[in-house]
């Protein structure tokens, strides 16, 4: 048996979410915040028999924010199971509690924690007329959290993510109708209580690793502890009374030393002197408390580790936090075992970033490893290298979005030769695309060099802080991968970079083109025609898919960015291309001629001497925040990064008023005034078109006034 789903309705982070699971090992990744934490604190909600009853009480901080008013509102958390064993006490189990009543036995089943008033608040809501708001606003000023029951329930059929079946089931407060049905079938049967999944499965929760050594010496907490009373109690006792009657000897032994009996005399008779007979304690001894039952004479019990230097072994204090970490997961592994040989039905096993300040190797060989039979194992991870050998069938994509959380299945829809070729793709680099906000797919090393420094000097702002992952691609193809972007898998804006090839030289026959002429026109050419066949292709593949734009520089990277005005950049280096006075001087008069044949076929000469990655290198050292920055790449950035905010764009303009104050060629004043209406767009006070006009008028000069234009 496995969890094949998993709903989330108004649970924190969560407004309406699903998350799908296969068999064996699935992964989570998202950034900070985005509610890996919430999704596997559900999961234990319904499924961890550790977790204190009093966890299903929640309050009002468990439902979603953008609720506005919570009362009123159910909280549902839904599993869905497959592949349920034929056993006829697991049978009897989900017949009884979560599966379908009608048939004869149960192959999928449901469960459910639903979070909602108790009736009498639920019959009063039904009472009110169609678009009664004020009856509303009254009754729900008088509920309160002592008005909620959490139940459990199964048998259910309603899609609880589905907004008409939320409607249907609970009420439309915008309309004020609700069902006066108050146990409507669909939400499935109440589960009695002498059913419990969680006493009938073997499931594991372990933790995100923050501070090991406190974990340790908590005996709530401590791996090592549980795993050792686990062992107590199957200790035989007749094998246990010879250490038993030791440490009872142990203990009459250092109550019988010489010094221990003088300071109990030294004690009753200071007191006898100070108190009197009459308040004096009867009896006085000092005595040993070692245990001599096996339980508690297990918790004196510690870990010593040698970490690197031979024949020494230390605390887990003295490990590195990595060595502390691996050890700790050891042990949670160890007590999974332990637990996993019990008579269960089914096994889930629950990692919480398991990556933590562990060497990226250890991370892949753990992930590959952790592969138990029967057992369905859940991680959630911030690794590209434990994300590069997940099952890209087997990933959920966590991703906020102004406070709510969207859960992606990159895999949804495509069949198993599209899969198989994205699997292969996903390496330890590439996976970013996984974890970022917004994509840029590019196909060259000059573009991947060159990009993310022309966009800080200009902005001021690197891609990552503008949570944007650059990929090249190179031969892959840009289908290949832009297919991830979808309404049915990642939801992200993604922004395809390339070239449209279009030759820059005049491809007339002529009869007096030498054989090296001839050879460049027909070599232009068949890159033009496929530049033409790309724009074709891809314009087709991105149509109609709001998540994903094509962007392409007229000719190559290279020309198209001394077609933008950088032509000065390119002079600033040809010592570190070329040697030879001569051919620098051509060079330079070629790229400053304003004749694109000439400074074209010169700067793609240039990155052929020395390489297009390594030409990129050079070039990279002369970008500097006046460069001009070609019209297809703002074009690509602000469709991958929108909407853009006020903090961005703020962030934007102070770059750039710093960029002024260093050239000295503006008064210290003018900044300021600028910074004033910058400070006050910040805040809200301005609008952009405002400011916009405002930077214009300041420093007409500057690079950012023609990229405002664009937004």
């Amino acid at each position: 048996m496995h969890i094949s789903k998993l709903q989330l309705v108004n649970y924190r982070n969560f407004l309406r979410a699903t998350v799908k699971f296969e068999k064996g090992v699935n992964t989570i990744i998202g950034e900070n915040g985005s509610g890996k934490t919430n999704l596997f604190r559900a999961i234990r909600l319904l499924l961890d028999d550790n977790l204190l009853r009093m966890a299903h009480r929640l309050d009002e901080r468990d439902f979603h924010r953008g609720l506005g008013e919570w009362r009123g509102h159910w909280i549902v958390i839904s599993l869905e199971f497959t592949d349920v064993s034929q056993d006829e006490t697991i049978q009897s189990l989900f017949l009884h509690g979560t599966g379908n009543i009608r048939a004869a036995t149960v192959d999928r089943a449901t469960y459910n924690l639903i979070f909602r008033p108790k009736a009498a608040i639920r019959q009063k809501l039904g009472e009110l007329a169609a678009r009664d708001h004020s009856g509303l606003a009254t009754l729900r000023r008088e509920i309160s959290l002592a008005d909620y029951e959490t139940v459990f329930t199964g048998k259910s059929s309603a899609d609880f993510s589905d907004p008409n079946a939320y409607r249907a089931l609970v009420g439309d407060f915008d309309t004020v109708t609700f069902p006066t049905e108050l146990t409507p079938p669909d939400i499935g049967g109440i589960v009695p209580g002498m059913f419990s999944i969680s006493r009938e499965i073997g499931f594991t929760f372990v933790q995100a690793l923050r501070d090991v050594v406190a974990e340790f010496q908590n005996n709530r907490t401590n791996p090592l502890l549980t795993l050792l009373k686990g062992k107590s109690g199957e200790i035989d006792p007749t094998a246990f009374a010879p250490i038993s009657d030791l440490v009872s000897n142990l203990n009459t032994a250092i109550e019988g030393l010489e010094d221990v009996c003088a300071i109990r005399t030294d004690i009753r008779d200071t007191i006898t002197d100070a108190a009197g007979e009459t308040y004096s304690p009867k009896s006085l001894s000092i005595r040993s408390d070692l245990p001599n039952e096996a339980d508690r004479l297990f918790q004196s019990l510690k870990l010593f580790v040698g970490e690197s230097e031979p024949g020494y072994e230390g605390g887990i204090q003295e490990l590195s936090l990595g060595g502390a970490n691996l050890i700790y997961l050891t042990l949670k592994l160890l007590e999974f075992k332990y637990q996993k040989v019990k008579q269960t039905f089914a096994n889930f096993l629950v990692v919480e970033e398991p990556e933590a300040h562990i060497h990226t190797h250890i991370q892949k060989t753990l992930f590959d490893r952790l592969n138990y039979h029967d057992t369905q194992i859940i991680y959630s991870t911030h690794s590209t290298h434990i994300s590069e050998v997940s099952n890209v069938e087997n990933i959920n994509i966590l991703s906020r979005d102004d406070g709510v959380c969207n859960v992606f299945q990159p895999a949804a829809g495509l069949d198993p030769g599209q899969v198989g070729n994205i699997q292969r793709y996903l390496d330890a680099v590439r996976s970013n695309l996984l974890f970022a906000k917004s994509v840029l797919l590019v196909e060259g090393d000059a573009e991947e060099i060159l990009v993310p420094i022309l966009i800080k000097q200009v902005f001021g702002l690197s891609l990552d802080e503008l949570g944007i992952s650059l990929i090249n691609i190179r031969s892959t193809g840009f289908e290949n991968v832009g297919i991830l972007f979808h309404d049915l898998r990642i939801r992200k804006n993604c922004a395809i970079i390339t070239d449209l090839d279009q030759a820059f030289i005049d491809l007339t026959p002529n009869t007096l083109d030498t054989d090296a002429v001839i050879k460049t026109k027909k070599k232009a050419r068949g890159s033009q025609a496929s530049g033409a066949d790309r724009f074709s292709r891809l314009t087709t593949f991105c149509h109609g898919n709001a998540w994903l734009t094509a962007h392409f520089a007229q000719h190559t990277f290279e020309v198209d960015f001394i077609l933008a005005g950088n032509s000065a950049a390119v002079v600033s280096v040809l010592n570190d291309v070329y040697s030879d006075a001569g051919t620098i001087a051509q060079a330079k008069a070629d790229l400053e001629s304003g004749d694109i044949a000439r400074y074209g076929a010169r700067v793609l000469t240039m990155a052929k001497h020395v390489g297009k990655g390594w030409f990129a290198i050079i070039l990279g050292k002369a970008i500097t925040p006046d460069v001009h920055l070609p019209n297809y790449l703002l074009s690509a950035l602000f469709s991958a990064h929108r909407p853009i905010s006020i903090e961005t764009l703020a962030s934007i303009l102070e770059h750039r008023l710093r960029v002024q104050l260093a050239s000295g060629l503006v008064f210290p004043t003018q900044v300021d005034a600028m910074r004033n209406h910058v400070a006050r767009f910040r805040n809200r006070e301005i609008d952009f078109a405002t400011v916009r006009a405002e930077m214009l008028t300041a420093f007409p000069g500057d690079r950012v006034n023609t990229i405002l234009t664009m937004l």
